[in-house]
């Protein structure tokens, strides 16, 4: 990988802030503005993990989080867009949450997210964007610990909306019965020292690291936006990984040695 050059450090946070748009990194919230939906632009980068943190000049954003999917060995909820996912901080505490592909955010019925327990925006990958839907429940330690451990279920655990979401709109309820955990993931996100965009490293327990930079633009900019974003990591000597699809299938697989 070839240093990168003080002059694309500085290219790349001029474009940024171009496109820069105001943003909660709160988690379950979704901020909006007045034209509509958003969307998240997600671009895999493929350089050694050392070379993206000097490059962007990478600053820690919170601490580390331990992150386990739940899925069968066929990937079975994958495969019908689903996705179960717990993420549970350095406290012990816990976010349990649904996230269900393919959805229309603009004809979804409102009262299908209940207030404060997620959202729905757009994911745009490579030359995808799709609709997705996230609900979540949060839990404490106990329940957290429980989990973990295979002491109660995934099933046993999930709020009220997000069994209504998986059995009324998904269609898959009750949850396949091999379900289980995988991981778990260490992940660590940063920000820019102008606190530009986000990116997220993680790292598996076989020590495969997945790299992810993202930006929340209005819907109608995504493309533009990714154009853009691509060709400033191109200058800055950042290598995009060649399969632009999101990375979280490629977790999965590597969680079950594949």
């Amino acid at each position: 990988m070839i240093p990168l050059a003080r002059n694309a450090v500085t290219m790349l946070a001029v474009f940024l802030a171009a496109i820069a748009v105001p943003q909660c990194v709160c988690a379950g919230d979704s901020p909006r503005r007045a034209s509509g939906a958003l969307a998240e632009v997600q671009i895999g980068m493929c350089s050694p993990v050392a070379e993206i943190m000097r490059a962007l000049d990478l600053r820690p954003r919170g601490h580390p989080i331990t992150v386990w999917q739940f899925d069968d060995t066929a990937l079975t909820l994958y495969r019908h867009g689903l996705r179960l996912r717990l993420r549970v901080a350095a406290n012990g505490r816990s976010v349990f949450t649904l996230k269900v592909a393919d959805q229309n955010c603009e004809r979804l019925d409102p009262g299908q997210i209940p207030p404060g327990e997620g959202k729905c925006e757009y994911d745009a990958y490579g030359a995808t964007t799709n609709g997705a839907v996230s609900l979540n429940i949060d839990l404490g330690t106990k329940n957290t610990s429980d989990l973990v451990a295979g002491r109660v279920t995934p099933a046993q655990l999930m709020s009220p909306s997000q069994i209504k979401y998986l059995r009324d709109i998904a269609g898959t309820w009750p949850l396949p019965s091999e379900t289980r955990k995988l991981g778990p993931m260490s992940v660590q996100s940063y920000t820019t020292k102008h606190k530009l965009y986000d990116i997220d490293l993680s790292q598996l327990p076989g020590g495969q690291e997945f790299a992810e930079i993202s930006r929340k633009v209005p819907l109608e900019d995504a493309s533009r936006t990714r154009r853009a974003m691509e060709v400033e990591l191109s200058r800055a000597g950042i290598a995009m990984c060649a399969d632009q699809s999101s990375q979280a299938v490629n977790k999965l697989r590597a969680l079950l040695g594949r």
